[in-house]
Order: structure tokens, then sequence, then C-alpha cells
């Protein structure tokens, strides 16, 4: 009972934590991008978008910051053994992001909220990107320590605990390579349909008409763009995962026994937790399967009983199955948004064609409300794929999550902390909710911070 409410810890503020992140992550890109706008035309309503976006991502930014460190946490907390056993891999990832990356992103975090005045224009830019960089660097480094987790390189065993022999397998495995590409363009997708739902709302009011076409425009490009590259490093994680992980991509389309060709479920009903074995209804897509896991027409994709039975004989007696029903659905949640992600960008650049804006068209920005939601839904659902895929292993194929959790937490020690953690997070999504709405309605300043040009004389520093 502990070691569940434990995993239901995890989950809880793994999943809330990244409901900020893509949002953090895309947002800063935006600003950065909204910003050079600016720098190279001069117009001022690049200036009044930098600023009144660049509001939303300092919100999700305070954030993000509070709930990660609640999530490490938990590494010492619940996950001991795993701590220690694996603690000096998993950990130096972490090392380099506190100690490099997130201390490069808040510095100049700093530098570009009270730097208006104080800094020249080209410096004051420099510090948005070197935000954006930063935050994309934290992301680069904690990937590596959950790949490391999906697929463990460069160690070895030394006295019962894994030791690192290669920094660079460790950071530059393929795995690491695609899921961090993956989370890049989703963070962009995210943040494009924050900005296009935002836009969206303002130009229905008939207001700031010129400065929200901009950015809708802007938002429905990078959003098309995003998620087409999403569908594409997707097929190639899938690709990986085929290779490294074949009972989680066996699990994703319930296929029990090895085929060849393979063809592409589309949608499946069945009885899994009761019948594991029995699908009712399978409306399959020939041979597209064997091309998107092997780039073969007639290619072999391994089933769930030949998987399991090398799983056994490899590591010994145990059920290696993750929860059939889940995994399959998870993967076509986050595939079948990705899909529609791409098609709503599509007819929305279609809508604005010709200097035309979402105002003309009504009835298509009232869904700009509903799909800000798609790509958080995507979001948890691709975790929650990526970390059930890999049970009954909390590091694939060397230790099992079973054997991971703090042997002395009681029940009610962990049933304490996840209700104690679950009503914070209830009241801080109150809290970001309303700030967010509030920073929204209130729109962008008329009035703002005087710039420096470049050949000024900066102001004198006061101790």
């Amino acid at each position: 009972m502990a070691l569940d409410l434990a995993r239901w810890q995890f989950a809880v503020t793994t999943l809330y934590h990244f409901l900020f992140v893509p949002v953090t992550i895309g947002m800063a890109w935006f600003v950065a991008g909204m910003q050079t706008l600016w720098h190279i035309s001069g117009k001022e309503r690049y200036l009044r978008m930098t600023r009144f976006f660049g509001k939303l991502f300092l919100i999700n930014f305070a954030l993000g910051v509070v709930t990660g460190i609640v999530q490490e946490f938990q590494f010492g907390m619940n996950w001991s053994v795993y701590s220690r056993y694996v603690g000096d891999v998993f950990g130096a990832p972490l090392a380099i992001e506190g100690l490099a990356a997130f201390f490069l992103e808040s510095t100049f975090l700093g530098l570009w909220i009270f730097g208006w005045d104080r800094l020249r224009r080209g410096v004051h830019l420099a510090t948005i990107w070197l935000v954006a960089l930063g935050t994309t660097a934290s992301a680069y480094f904690i990937l590596a320590a959950n790949a490391w987790m999906q697929h463990p390189v460069g160690y070895r065993l030394v006295d019962g605990h894994a030791e690192m022999t290669s920094l660079e397998q460790v950071f530059f495995q393929s795995l690491q390579i695609t899921e961090f590409s993956h989370v890049i363009v989703v963070a962009l997708l995210t943040a494009a349909f924050l900005v296009l739902a935002v836009s969206a709302y303002w130009l229905r009011q008939g207001r700031e008409v010129e400065m929200f076409r901009s950015a809708s425009r802007g938002a429905l490009a990078v959003s098309l763009v995003a998620s087409g590259l999403v569908i594409v490093v997707g097929h190639f994680q899938g690709q990986i995962l085929e290779r490294e992980q074949p009972m989680k991509m066996a699990a994703s389309e319930a296929l029990y026994h090895t085929s060849k060709p393979a063809g592409l479920s589309l949608l499946a009903v069945a009885p899994w937790e009761r019948r594991p074995k029995r699908t009712s209804v399978d409306v399959v897509f020939p041979h597209l399967l064997s091309i998107l896991a092997t780039s073969s027409w007639n290619g072999k994709v391994e089933g769930i009983d030949e998987v399991q039975a090398a799983e056994v004989k490899k590591y010994g007696p145990g059920n290696y199955m993750p929860i059939i029903g889940a995994i399959y659905w998870e993967w076509r949640v986050m595939a079948g948004i990705g899909v529609l992600a791409f098609l709503f960008s599509a007819l929305g650049l279609w809508f604005v064609r010709g200097g035309r804006g979402l105002d003309r068209a009504r009835r298509f920005s009232w869904w700009t409300y509903v799909f800000l939601a798609l790509p958080f839904l995507a979001s948890s659902a691709g975790w929650l794929f990526t970390e059930m895929g890999r049970q009954p292993w909390i590091v694939y194929g060397l230790l099992r999550t079973s054997q991971a959790v703090s042997p002395r937490n009681s029940v009610f020690d962990v049933g304490l902390t996840l209700g104690v953690f679950a009503a914070t997070y209830a009241v801080l999504a109150g809290v970001e909710g309303w700030l967010m709405v509030r920073a929204v309605k209130a729109g962008p300043e008329d009035e703002f911070p005087q710039v420096i040009p470049e050949d000024a004389a900066l102001p004198p520093l006061v101790y």
C-alpha cells in the first residue's frame, strides 16, 4: 500500500509540474522572438507584445520552480533505495541542471525583469535569449536523467550500486535526443496555442486588433511547424522504443503475438483488465505498424507474449506486462491530439491568409479555447505512457519499482504527504488560474520603462 501511494504521489507531483514546464519553455522562446522583432523593426506593437506575454511567462516560471523542487525531494523521501542504487548516475544530470542551467536562466531572468531602463537594448535582448537557452538546457539535463531510466547506458555496477562510466553515453544516447526534441516541440506547440487563445480573446473584443492579429498569425505558423515536428519526432522515438522497450510498444498496440507484417490498430475495444488477451473489436490498418516501427512494408513487430517470454528468460520469473488498456489509450490520445493540432493550425492559417485576422473567423476563434487544453492533455498522456509503459521497472532492466521504494515509510506517512501535496497543488492551481486570467484581462501596458538606446550613456548604479 505504501508503494502504491508513493507512486501516486510521484505521479501527481510530476504531472502537475509538467503543466508549467512546456508553457515556460515555449513562452521563453516566444517572448525572445517578440522582443527581437521589436529590436529589429522598432515597432511599438512588438514591444507591447513582449511585455504582455512576458507576464504570462513569468507567472508560469514561478509556479514551475515551486512544483519542480517538491518533485525532486521525493527521490530522498519515498525512493531512498533507488537514490542509493543509481544516485551516482541519476544525480549527475540533476546536479548540472541545478548548478548550471537553472542559475543561468534565473540570473538572466532577473536582469531581463529589472533591466528595461538599466541596460542597453542589445544587452537587454541578449538576457531573454539566455533565459530561453537556460530553460531549454534545464529540460535537456532533466530528460537525460529520465532517458537513462528508460534505457540505462554508460554505467557499471560496483558494490551493489551503479557508477557512471561514460557521461557522453548518458547525455547523448538516441532515446535522449528524441525525447528532448519531442518535449521542446510540444512546448512550442503549447505556447503557440496559449498565444493564439489569448489573441483570439482580445480580437473578439475588437481591441488591440493590429497587435493581436500579428501575434495570432505568428502563433499559427509556429503551431503548424511544431505539430508537424511532433508527429515526425514521435515516429522516430517510437522506432527507438521498439528496439529498446519492445514491451511498451507491443502494449501500445495490444499486439499479443509477433506479426510480420503488422497492422496498426486504429480502435480496439476489449475487457483487458478481466481478460487481458481478449479483444472484442479491433479496426486495423494493414501494414501500417510495420512501416511505422521498422520502416519496412513487411517488417516484423514483436508481440506481448514473445516479449514476456524473452524477459522472463533474461530477468527471471515475473509479470513484465504494463496495464495494456492504459498504454493503448494513452498512446492514441497523444498521437491523435498531435494530428488534430496540425490540421487545426493549417485551417487557422487558411483563415488568416491575406493579412486577415481571427476577428473575421469568429467560429474558429471559439475553438482556440478548446484547443488550448489539448497540448496539456497530450503531455499528460505522453508522460503516463512513458512512465507506466516501462513497468515493472523504475530503471529498465536494472531495478524494479517495488524494490526502489523507501522501506521504512508507513502508509500513514506517505498518505499524509500525498494529501498535503494534493491540497497544496489544488490551491496553487487556483492561484495560477486567477493570476493568468487577471493578466490576460488586464491587457497590454500603455506605459512602460524607458528603454536605453544603444549609443546612450548608462545610468549610474546605486548601491
